[in-house]
């Protein structure tokens, strides 16, 4: 395996493990908040999803920053960094958000098995795509002076 990759491997399988443990947040508490719908409220099932994925995020962002990332070193500006992995964050969950609405509303496939495969499978592992993308070229990826940043982007 070239010298190259095996880092990448490494900070991918431990990404794969926090999410594990965010999935089991996320899905347990979702399927608890489903299962609680309250009596009237239009939508409850989007709103559970959305109280699970702040929850979610939360232990993410520990697990990330004191784990996956951690290589990466610290960063002196942690309230930015905390900003960019919440924006991170909301961007990878709003792909699980829209195939949980599309598969609920747009294909009126409303039961809790199929809440929780287009939410928690098909949109989990979208979603986990973009943010380990985000996360690695963004959020916790070395701070370049601007004009050192623009050239990278520009080449």
């Amino acid at each position: 395996m070239p010298e190259r990759v095996r880092p990448l491997l490494v900070q991918l399988a431990r990404f794969s493990v926090v999410g594990g443990v965010g999935f089991v947040v996320d899905a347990g508490l979702f399927t608890a908040l489903r299962a609680a719908d309250p009596i009237g409220v239009h939508g409850w099932p989007m709103y559970a999803k959305a109280i699970s994925v702040v929850a979610a995020i939360a232990v993410n962002w520990v697990g990330n920053r004191t784990w996956t990332f951690r290589a990466e070193g610290r960063r002196s500006d942690t309230a930015r960094e905390a900003v960019e992995f919440l924006v991170a964050s909301l961007l990878g969950s709003l792909v699980a958000l829209a195939c949980l609405g599309f598969s609920h509303y747009a294909l009126h496939l409303t039961s809790a098995l199929a809440d929780n495969v287009s939410a928690n499978m098909v949109g989990l592992l979208l979603g986990s795509a973009v943010r380990f993308v985000a996360y690695r070229r963004w959020v916790f990826a070395e701070r370049r002076p601007l004009g050192a940043a623009i050239a990278v982007a520009i080449e």
